[in-house]
């Protein structure tokens, strides 16, 4: 039973994120309501405040859950695992979890990179969530490779990977490219930024 109510909660929490995009990319992000986005959806004001807090949330609805998911696999990594493929490691599941999402659509992706860009409340929010998850992600490195690596060069690793992968990731999907082909060049982008950190611990 609760296996069936948790499918029918994804289905809704689906169906109000579809149901947002289609109406920003028709009316515009700051010209639709929560009401609105809730009425395409099917749903009551209500129901759509059970899953999200704002507008804001059903665009940036994943990046959370991917930091945890991150911040986990450093947690539990072994610990004479070199840093390069411990971060490679990281990229690899991030991607992957893109690759395995059914709901993964090219489209929504441009749709998405481009409201985060043009309005300014949400590159805000974006870019502040976007330093705390890094930040953290810093820390856990730090923390983990404790007598090994300090904070500026746990700094670097994430300032570099992060800076590499999404920004191939980004102009790959602004370019046109196929889901397939951005992860490409984000793997690639990854692994580039990897090969200069192998002096980072020893």
């Amino acid at each position: 039973m609760a296996g069936i109510r948790e499918r029918k909660k994804q289905r809704t929490r689906r169906a109000l994120i579809e149901a947002a995009l289609r109406l920003f990319a028709e009316k515009g992000y700051e010209e639709t309501t929560l009401a609105e986005i809730a009425a395409e959806a099917d749903v009551s004001t209500r129901t759509f405040f059970s899953y999200f807090a704002s507008k804001e949330d059903v665009l940036l609805h994943d990046i959370q859950t991917r930091m945890e998911r991150t911040i986990a696999i450093v947690a539990r990594h072994a610990p004479d695992e070199p840093l390069p493929d411990l971060l490679m490691r990281i990229v690899r599941d991030a991607l992957d979890q893109v690759a395995g999402d059914e709901d993964y659509d090219a489209e929504e992706a441009r749709l998405r990179i481009r409201l985060v860009t043009t309005v300014p409340g949400l590159q805000a929010r974006a870019l502040r969530m976007v330093f705390a998850n890094q930040l953290r992600l810093v820390q856990a490195l730090e923390e983990s490779y404790r007598g090994r690596l300090g904070m500026v060069e746990a700094a670097a690793a994430v300032g570099a990977l992060a800076g590499a992968a999404k920004l191939a990731i980004v102009a790959s999907v602004e370019r046109g490219d196929s889901m397939e082909e951005a992860l490409d060049a984000a793997l690639r982008a990854a692994e580039i930024s990897v090969r200069g950190l192998g002096s980072l611990t020893t």
